[in-house]
């Protein structure tokens, strides 16, 4: 977590950049991203210099060389550059010192074609980084942003992480690409319900901005720091564990980013459209996927990659990345994943036909229902969290429904904090009165009951357990309110012989009153009319 001052930093290089004529979020975000990677370069450049001269010794690899004789870098034309200036010149102390125009100029000519030459060192971040481009309209604009950039701290793993999420926040609440990210707090839920493991391989087939990765990496860092003293662990760790697939390249920088700002340069993050390619080679290929994937639209049949549709016939795509998770997943995998409300109770073929699959041929644990403002501004489809097991030969005996009211924001537009910053995540303590107001930590406790006393929940509570049977039963609705049962408040009724003595009391008053009306008024007139109301 980040303080004030520093969110304060970010959010006025945020609002340079777009004062600046940089409207569009995710080019912020993206231009932000080159320039945090180009200062990333120079610090661990730094570092390696340092540790040299230590050593006495030459350093391995040299990013910036004295001069470019020798070195491919070219214009966006394909055209060598060869004006003498020295790489030299683009180490982080160099460059921010030149005046704002001399900066624009190394920037469009030197600096993008070195970032882009370092594409082909293997790191995917450094892959990414092939395609990039260059989109700071002005050397003033470029000149205040670098400034700014420089006042960042970014020595801290910790501190570089949260500070990137941070601005990926601001993605989101800008109101565009905002589907690319996953709220944190739901993220930290979703992780903590599955448990990594040192030796999982872990897999968001729809990655965007990494959260996923992250999440799952810091909880691993929390309860196991273990595995970084382990050789084998930790190259495991390091190397091998952390898989990310997307089709958008803006999105694959971020991500990549965002896991190397972590401490995961070598994580995995590649180009793959998961629907449309097949996916013979990661067939089985991972014990634990975490995903909210886009959902909500079709494909072209064409399109679809036959071993899904083989799985599951259909062109929805939310009902496709349920098939290839199952694709993805190893016999005894993993996963958590968020769905929208259709896929719990659609009636169509292909739906009943995921559900039917993931009860009877695979194991469903968990349905937890989500408060429909989660992914407010930008959706607000209802959505619920499935948790399952990738078995091949059934294992489903119940299934844990969970019923959430609140995540600690509120459930409209602006998503303000409604409990402290630091106790918005699953694991946060919290008062009586903050426990009203998010359920995470609740959800999370009877997750881990759900083999014990959970059991034991009537149907009203706000989780239960429900036999496959009867889900089976239900033509395979996963919709919480089929099971739900509505709890009545007690009614205290007065015996029958006490209400019909006071009924006959009120009748003796009603006459006792118009014979008295009737002396007043010297006819029957009152009696009748009166007898008449009161019928």
């Amino acid at each position: 977590m980040i303080t004030g001052e520093l969110k304060s930093k970010v959010d006025a290089i945020w609002n340079a950049m777009w004062t600046g004529g940089l409207s569009n979020p995710q080019t912020v975000m993206e231009q932000l991203t080159l320039l945090l990677f180009f200062k990333g370069l120079d610090d661990a450049q730094t570092l390696a210099e340092r540790q040299a001269r230590a050593r006495g010794t030459e350093i391995e690899r040299n990013l910036f060389p004295d001069e470019l004789d020798g070195i491919p870098v070219v214009d966006d034309a394909g055209n060598k550059i060869a004006d003498g200036r020295s790489l030299a010149d683009l180490r982080w102390p160099r460059f921010i010192t030149l005046p704002p125009t001399e900066m624009q100029e190394a920037a469009e000519n030197h600096l993008i074609p070195f970032l882009r030459r370092l594409g082909s060192d293997g790191a995917p971040l450094r892959k990414h980084m092939a395609s990039a481009r260059y989109e700071i309209p002005t050397g003033r604009l470029l000149a205040k942003v670098v400034d700014l950039v420089s006042d960042l701290p970014m020595k801290s793993r910790d501190t570089k992480g949260d500070l990137y999420e941070y601005m990926l926040s601001k993605v989101a609440s800008a109101g565009q690409n905002g589907q690319f990210r996953t709220p944190r707090h739901i993220i930290e839920l979703m992780v903590a319900m599955t448990e990594p493991r040192r030796d999982d391989v872990i897999c968001d087939p729809a990655c965007g901005t990494a959260g996923f990765l992250v999440g799952a990496a810091e909880y691993l860092r929390r309860n196991d720091a273990d595995a970084w003293t382990d050789p084998d662990a930790r190259l495991h760790v390091e190397t091998g564990m952390f898989h990310g697939h997307d089709f958008d390249g803006t999105m694959l920088r971020l991500g990549a980013m965002n896991m190397a700002l972590h401490g995961f340069e070598d994580a995995s993050i590649v180009y793959r459209d998961s629907l449309t390619e097949e996916h013979g080679d990661e067939a089985e290929a991972y014990s634990l996927i975490l995903a909210n994937p886009p959902f909500a639209g079709s494909l072209d049949a064409e399109a679809v990659a036959k071993d899904l549709t083989r799985i599951v016939n259909t062109r929805k795509t939310e009902l496709l990345f349920l098939a290839l998770f199952l694709r993805l997943l190893k016999r005894g995998g993993r996963a958590a994943v968020v769905v929208p409300d259709g896929v719990l109770f659609g009636s169509n073929k292909a739906h009943k036909e995921v559900r039917r699959m993931l009860v009877e041929d695979q194991q469903l644990q968990g349905v937890v229902k989500l408060p429909a403002g989660v992914f407010r501004p930008y959706a607000g489809v209802s959505t619920a969290i499935l948790l399952f097991q990738r078995t091949d030969s059934g294992g489903t005996e119940d299934v844990w429904f969970y019923d959430m009211h609140a995540d600690g924001l509120s459930l409209d537009d602006k998503r303000n904090l409604l409990v402290p910053e630091d106790k918005i995540g699953p694991w946060a303590e919290l008062t009586e009165d903050e426990a009203k107001l998010t359920d995470l930590p609740d959800a999370l406790a009877r997750w881990q009951e759900r083999e014990g006393s959970e059991k034991d929940n009537p149907r009203t509570a706000r989780s239960f357990v429900v036999p496959k049977e009867e889900i089976a039963a239900a033509g395979y609705d996963l919709s919480l309110n089929r099971y739900r049962e509505i709890e009545h408040d007690a009614v205290e009724h007065e015996p029958p012989a006490e209400i019909l003595s006071r009924l006959r009391e009120m009748e003796r008053d009603i006459f006792d009153g118009l014979e008295e009306l009737e002396k007043m008024l010297g006819d029957g007139t009152a009696r009748e009319t009166a007898r008449e109301a009161a019928e």
